[in-house]
């Protein structure tokens, strides 16, 4: 089987400073919202504002092109290397907050031997979208409390197309979602969800809600320098648990953790970026446990650090 499971969430290869959330006042109906407040979209770019209107080919749909390459991601029990193409879009416009891409996987055929793309009867697309409706929007007034400044109906859908049912997963998480005040420069975002399981790749949790996920989501500029650019700090956090995987299965878990940490070079189209990811239980394996998919026995790898590194173009 193939166990891919490549990336879900994003580590935000351009994140969203225009992307916005922030403290509502009535009328909120008629006031546009702060570009610079939310960590939902897992990506910032400064210069992604309505403020550079005319840069972009729209003024709040942001969107861009990244060739990434990654080693040791640990989503299954066999870590893979890759390089893959990712479109991203993000932005704000009314009461809805969106984030999402789509991968090509394995676009040049380059990737370890746990790696099937494209071109080699692997999965031909993985997708993701976040979005995220805002409930003070919609009731027109502010319904902060306390550091919690504005609420959202929350969504994170992931599918990845395998070449079969068995190599195809399509896993939706719904709840609630929050933007935090640090009453710092420290932008941050909450996010808990139920999951409803439709194929995971053969595993029985298949046609079920199957656990819940926390999510929290932090952006920290790091400063702007004379040539244009601006670095930035982005990282978030998924932990996954109330999984009844492990019941039936003694290599699969209950809970699982990914942490990303992302820092991103960008210019007005040009960006750079270098993450370090880091799994516990990856997938929902068994760090260590003995598995055999048909090829002899091996040990899951599912605990440890991954990376990324990529290059993009914002549009």
């Amino acid at each position: 089987m193939h166990f891919t499971s490549r990336r879900p969430a994003s580590f935000g290869v351009s994140l969203l400073l225009a992307a916005v959330t922030g403290v509502l006042s009535a009328p909120i109906l008629a006031q546009e919202k702060p570009v610079d407040d939310s960590a939902q979209g897992e990506t910032l770019s400064p210069e992604a504002s309505p403020a550079k209107k005319g840069v972009y080919l729209s003024d709040w749909f942001n969107q861009d092109l990244t060739l990434i390459g990654s080693k040791d991601i640990s989503f299954g029990p066999k870590p893979q290397d890759d390089v893959y193409l990712e479109y991203e879009y993000f932005g704000r416009k009314g009461p809805f907050e969106l984030y999402g891409y789509i991968d090509v996987p394995k676009i040049l055929t380059i990737g370890n031997s746990n790696d099937k793309g494209v071109w080699d009867h692997g999965s031909p697309v993985f997708m993701e979208h976040e979005p995220r409706i805002s409930i003070d929007y919609l009731a027109g007034r502010s319904l902060a409390i306390g550091p919690f400044k504005e609420w959202y109906v929350a969504f994170d859908w992931i599918y990845d197309h395998g070449s079969r049912k068995e190599n195809r997963a399509n896993t939706l998480y719904s709840g609630l979602g929050t933007d935090i005040d640090t009453h710092s420069r420290v932008n941050l975002s909450a996010n808990f969800y139920g999951r409803y399981q439709w194929e995971n790749y053969g595993a029985s949790n298949e046609y079920s809600w199957d656990g819940y996920r926390a999510q929290m989501k932090y952006i920290v500029p790091i400063g702007k320098f004379d040539n244009g650019a601006s670095l930035t700090y982005i990282g978030f956090t998924n932990y996954d648990f109330g999984s009844d995987l492990h019941k039936d299965n003694p290599a699969r878990t209950a809970n699982s953790l990914v942490a990303t940490n992302v820092l991103l070079y960008s210019f007005t189209h040009l960006r750079f970026t270098l993450v370090g990811r880091y799994f516990h239980n990856g997938g929902n394996w068994e760090d260590g446990s003995e598995l055999n998919f048909g090829e002899g026995n091996f040990r899951a790898r599912s605990d440890g650090w991954g990376y990324y590194a990529g290059v993009g173009y914002q549009f």
